[in-house]
């Protein structure tokens, strides 16, 4: 995160100037985040500045964003590298995305600024479901809706039980409460199947939708609530046990 000396983070508020606020700071009086500094302290945009004990710092909103992804586009945040989500989105404020879809993949993808509703999101132990639709090579039988769901042997461990169901001969929708790296295409590379298509279509409690390709929207009030609920219950339960 982009970090700047402390007397000039106050001078952009319009508290006083750079010369001002040094002396402030001297005083003792100036505080970032609840906790005295000293001059020549780097800040960043999250910090929260007061001084005798007033915010002089606007609390940054918080944008919270379901996008969905086309294929092609990398879900990185280097925007050296061509085809960058960011890029992509040009939005006019600093975001990220939460997790990953890997590039020849579409659908649904959260981007945000909050960076402690991440780590939420994204422990695994935390089981929150994530569900795709995905396109074959092969016909979908019996036998590989069962191996798929029962746990299948890839990255040196084996995947938990999921919830498969076929859609059609040569489509299914599948449920995982794990992220592996390309989890999915590996399963279905196990069982010599090829993925010709995979769609994100919900994260929990936030689904896709009619949410055209390429285009995002806000989480609804309902949607984030609803979301806070089941982040707090599992992280709650994690730190339990």
């Amino acid at each position: 995160m982009e970090t700047k000396r402390l007397n000039k983070a106050i001078a952009e508020t319009g508290y006083c100037s750079r010369r001002a606020a040094d002396k402030l700071i001297e005083e003792g009086i100036v505080m970032v985040n609840n906790k005295k500094v000293g001059l020549g302290v780097q800040v960043s945009s999250s910090d929260i500045i007061s001084v005798n004990g007033k915010v002089i710092t606007k609390v940054e909103e918080q944008i919270y964003l379901v996008f969905n992804k086309p294929t092609g586009i990398t879900c990185t945040t280097d925007l050296d590298i061509q085809g960058n989500i960011i890029s992509f989105l040009d939005y006019p404020k600093r975001i990220f995305p939460i997790g990953r879809l890997d590039k020849p993949s579409e659908g649904l993808i959260f981007l945000t600024n909050d960076g402690d509703i991440v780590n939420k999101i994204l422990r695994s132990r935390n089981n929150h479901e994530k569900e795709y639709v995905v396109g074959v090579n092969k016909k979908v039988t019996d036998w590989f809706l069962k191996k798929m769901s029962s746990g299948l042997p890839i990255l040196e461990t084996t995947t938990k039980k999921c919830t498969v169901e076929k859609i059609d001969d040569y489509s299914f929708r599948i449920i995982l409460t794990q992220g592996l790296n390309r989890q999915i295409r590996r399963m279905c590379e196990y069982l010599d199947f090829e993925v010709r298509t995979l769609k994100r279509i919900r994260i929990m409690n936030i689904e896709l939708g009619s949410l055209k390709k390429g285009k995002y929207r806000r989480f609804t009030a309902q949607e984030f609530s609803d979301l806070q609920e089941l982040i707090n219950e599992s992280s709650e339960t994690e730190e339990a046990s």
